[in-house]
């Protein structure tokens, strides 16, 4: 699975952005995805994840209510749409495909590049 995200930018607080993951692959439609950031001296989080059938989905508590992360199959594509954004999300966006979401939030099988997300005060 080749996974392929783009959507980042810088954006000032309290404004939105939407992220999108291309997938490919003959069977990327049956993996859990999530997205993935870090920022500067900081761990890597999972901030989002959702099954392959976009029935379930995981939020990191930093970013529920603010952030969501939804599939389409038919396009191979995953968005994670953010709102509210807040400075402490800046960090570099990676999506991360898995067998589910629990192996996607531990140990992702496949990663795409990261995209910059910066927020300003």
């Amino acid at each position: 699975v080749q996974l392929q995200a783009s959507g980042g930018g810088a954006v000032q607080a309290g404004g939105s952005l939407r992220l999108a993951c291309a997938a490919s692959g003959r069977t990327s439609s049956n993996y859990a995805m999530g997205w993935f950031r870090q920022a500067p001296g900081k761990e890597r989080e999972c901030v989002a994840a959702i099954m392959w059938s976009g029935g379930s989905m995981y939020y990191a508590d930093s970013v529920k209510g603010r952030f969501t992360i939804s599939r389409d199959n038919a396009k191979n594509t995953v968005w994670l749409q953010m709102n509210s954004l807040k400075p402490e999300d800046t960090a570099v966006y990676s999506c991360a495909a898995g067998s589910t979401i629990i192996a996607t939030i531990d140990r992702p099988n496949y990663w795409g590049q990261g995209t910059q997300v910066t927020v300003s005060s």
